[in-house]
């Protein structure tokens, strides 16, 4: 018999002793929301609650016990999954979340975790009348909205490009292990109505971002959109990219994306992973809050039907931050009574893109859509 839908009871936030756990809950605690911190380290779990002064006593589950994960949703609306990589340590927090009809949020950056949610769970949560929400932070809230804020009332489009800009970004512990596990999967792109392996390399030329970005040497990005737009917006193909010099410097841009084929090959041995999983733990936890505040990220969608193109922007600041404020809206959103959202959701399916935006001035987030000059033509 299925439990009775819950929307009365703590948010969970689980995995929270980690970089991105820990702002999750500051987030939720300076937002005023009801909720409970856990993770599988009681004296971390203590020494979070001492440091942000909770008063309620965490709560000790463990991803290797389905009984302490049922134990710990039982009586919450809703869970907050912050424990990654996902497509190594989410499933057993997601399969608690549908059995115990607990909507289900998540900071995944990785598509095959998100195809996996929507595939394996999408139907059990619909049954249960639950959301399963994965990718509810940075990755990929903000393209996925200005996807379809872009597409909006075009009809049947032929293409959706996102590529994105990121500036003096510092990778978080956590964030390098997903990376890792994506370079390391099989990505896909989403082309002539399916999911196809890509083709080529990963080198995509150059591309013209509005100011004050400018001209930037491109990479393919194996991006969560490739898995959320077509759920919601009506296009034949999907196209990710983002600036090679996110992950080296402008300077390296130009080789970047010829080594990163026969990276990607050696990573999937596993001793190499091994040694790249070592080096990753040899970094700080993550970017101090001044880096942070310099970190500075662009956006920009072409959606392109035959007669007609249409350009969308979003820019802003802080990508863990502002993950941190995604998810926490999103959570306490669903925790409300008058939320309606059930299956495996993309981030516009469960929250009006407009509404959602709103708000976020602290992380100088700002989008608009238009009739913009044409992009500049990729350079071969």
């Amino acid at each position: 018999m299925r439990l009775l839908s819950r929307q009365t009871g703590p948010i969970v936030v689980y995995g929270v002793t980690g970089y991105t756990g820990r702002l999750v809950a500051a987030e939720l605690a300076q937002s005023g929301a009801d909720f409970v911190i856990s993770g599988r380290n009681p004296e971390k779990l203590e020494a979070l609650r001492a440091e942000l002064g909770l008063e309620v006593a965490p709560r000790t589950a463990r991803i290797d016990d389905p009984g302490s994960l049922r134990d710990l949703l039982s009586d919450c609306p809703v869970v907050i999954n912050c424990a990654g990589p996902f497509v190594l340590h989410g499933e057993p927090v997601l399969r608690a979340a549908v059995e115990t009809s607990t909507h289900y949020l998540d900071t995944s950056g990785e598509q095959s975790w998100m195809k996996l949610a929507f595939e394996r769970y999408g139907p059990g949560a619909a049954d249960a009348e639950v959301a399963v929400i994965p990718a509810m932070g940075f990755d990929y809230v903000p393209g996925d909205m200005i996807a379809a804020l872009t597409a909006e009332g075009m009809g049947e489009l032929e293409q959706i490009s996102l590529r994105y800009s990121w500036e003096g970004f510092s990778p978080s512990q956590g964030t390098a292990r997903t990376t890792l596990e994506i370079i390391a999967g099989s990505d896909v792109e989403w082309t002539n109505l399916e999911w196809r392996k890509p083709s080529g390399g990963f080198g995509r030329g150059t591309y013209e971002f509005p100011p004050p970005v400018g001209r930037r040497q491109m990479i393919r990005y194996p991006a969560g959109e490739q898995i959320t737009v077509p759920r919601h917006v009506s296009t034949r193909n999907v196209r990710t990219t983002i600036n090679a010099g996110a992950f080296s410097s402008d300077l390296l841009a130009r080789v970047y994306g010829a080594i990163m084929t026969p990276a990607a090959l050696a990573v999937r041995l596993k001793p190499l992973r091994r040694s790249a999983g070592a080096l990753i733990s040899r970094l700080p936890e993550g970017p101090t809050a001044e880096q942070r505040e310099r970190m500075r990220w662009m956006i920009v969608c072409d959606a392109r039907r035959a007669d007609l193109e249409r350009r969308g922007v979003i820019s802003g600041r802080d990508v863990y931050g502002i993950t941190a404020a995604l998810i926490t809206r999103g959570a306490v959103a669903a925790a409300r009574r008058g939320f309606t959202g059930t299956g495996a959701l993309a981030p516009s399916q469960a929250f009006d893109p407009r509404d959602f935006l709103a708000g976020l001035e602290r992380f100088e987030l700002r989008w608009q859509v238009g009739e913009f000059d044409r992009p500049a033509p990729v350079e071969p």
